[in-house]
């Protein structure tokens, strides 16, 4: 196949098709024959970024409950409803949105949108299912706080992002979710949840003017002021630092270590990515995994992650560990963190790397869920319908200086922030 023709196979402006509609909801859709299915997926700005640290939890709260009753169903109606023609719904809540989603048989799809639309705009919050809903979130928060991986990753962004929105949990606290009311929820829901700013994207066996037809149908009569975006910029002020959690009762000691970065809008996003891939992403986890796992046998699993929100962003890496490995596995980290800076890259590794993060585009595209995953992500980072044309490219005009220029900057061991949670600290010496 050539160049061209690889071009033509991915999604693009010549068979994905966006239309925004007179209320402001945007809608992509592109059609797939292959099988009678039928995939949505969505995204709207009402996430925990828009809650005060008071009341964090709340955006996942209302999340959890849509589909626990709307105007038109009850939960027992809605779940018989989807479960009859085996198809799936979903409702999350995450930093900036709250991101929906259903798949279903084509001929289930008109269906599926009434759903969806009923449970989007008018949930009931039946007071029962609140604290039903309310007493899972506390369990969910209490079996977090005593997973050393997971309280490691919270206390560094809570950290890292002080002051900051990104620094409050979506899933709450346990101070925060006894206190949030039934009526709390209806408020957010009706200033968060209007069509300004709504993405609606649909691939698979469907004809693009009925599906258009269809959410039309369900959706332009939403109608809402457009909320707002007051988002401050990250501080990136900090200096090298060790906490430590203890928990009790633990075996592994989890680490989680890194330094602020860029948004996903930065110029040198792209640059970072390939350089995190390099780092502690390709084949088993890239060099965290093969020097500080692998050669050194220091922890139980090694990798790392560049965090690229639009305000702000953090570039980590993360450990298990055997408590009596701590420090020494800190240092080995920081080393590979020194190593990416300092070094050229071999070309033979960023040609592998380059590799990697354009061969599994095509991978990913060849399900309708990875089609409107990548279209709606396209569409919300404003990427535009020919970013998978230009993704190549873009790619493989990073160079091994970009690479080591970012991890110079971004990877500075005086700037690292390091937190472990595990055995006590008498136990860590």
């Amino acid at each position: 196949m050539s160049v061209l023709d690889q071009a033509r196979a991915m999604p693009g402006p010549h068979d994905i098709t966006r239309v925004v509609l007179d209320n402001g909801l945007v809608i992509l859709v592109r059609e797939n024959h292959a099988a009678p299915v039928v995939v949505l997926e969505g995204a709207l700005p009402a996430g925990s970024i828009h809650v005060p640290r008071e009341q964090s939890g709340l955006a996942s709260f209302v999340a959890s409950m849509l589909m626990r009753g709307s105007e038109h169903y009850d939960f027992d109606a809605f779940n018989d409803a989807i479960e009859g023609v085996g198809a799936s719904l979903s409702v999350t809540a995450g930093d900036h949105s709250t991101d929906f989603g259903s798949t279903s048989l084509s001929e289930d799809f008109p269906r599926m949108l009434e759903l969806l639309a009923d449970c989007l705009r008018r949930p009931t919050f039946p007071l029962a299912h609140v604290e039903r809903v309310r007493a899972q979130k506390l369990v969910g928060i209490q079996e977090r706080d005593q997973d050393t991986s997971q309280i490691a990753d919270l206390h560094f962004h809570e950290s890292m992002y002080a002051g900051h929105p990104y620094a409050n949990s979506n899933l709450g606290y346990m101070e925060t979710i006894p206190s949030i009311g039934r009526q709390q929820l209806v408020d957010f829901h009706a200033e968060r949840y209007t069509q300004q700013g709504a993405v609606i994207v649909v691939a698979g066996d469907v004809e693009t003017e009925k599906a258009i037809a269809l959410i039309e149908e369900q959706f332009i009569d939403w109608s809402g002021p457009a909320p707002e975006h007051n988002l401050p910029p990250v501080e990136t002020t900090t200096s090298a630092e060790r906490l430590f959690y203890p928990l009790a009762d633990k075996v592994q000691s989890d680490i989680v270590m890194g330094c602020h970065a860029v948004s996903r809008y930065h110029q040198d996003f792209h640059a970072l990515r390939v350089a995190n891939t390099i780092l502690g992403r390709f084949g088993l986890m890239g060099r965290l995994g093969e020097t500080v796992r692998e050669e050194q046998g220091l922890a139980y699993y090694a990798y790392s992650t560049l965090d690229a929100l639009p305000a702000g962003g953090v570039w980590l890496a993360s450990a298990g560990v055997n408590p009596a490995n701590v420090n020494v596995a800190l240092e080995s980290i920081l080393s590979e963190f020194d190593r990416l800076g300092a070094e050229r890259v071999p070309d033979a590794e960023l040609e592998d790397s380059q590799a990697y993060l354009t061969g599994v585009v095509p991978i990913t595209l060849e399900t309708n869920e990875g089609v409107a995953s990548t279209l709606l992500s396209m569409e919300w980072h404003d990427l535009g319908l020919d970013y998978l044309q230009r993704y190549n490219d873009i790619v493989y005009g990073i160079t091994a200086d970009d690479v080591q220029r970012v991890a110079a900057t971004y990877l500075r061991r005086s700037d690292c922030l390091a937190v472990v949670a595990g055995p006590a600290m008498e136990q860590n010496q």
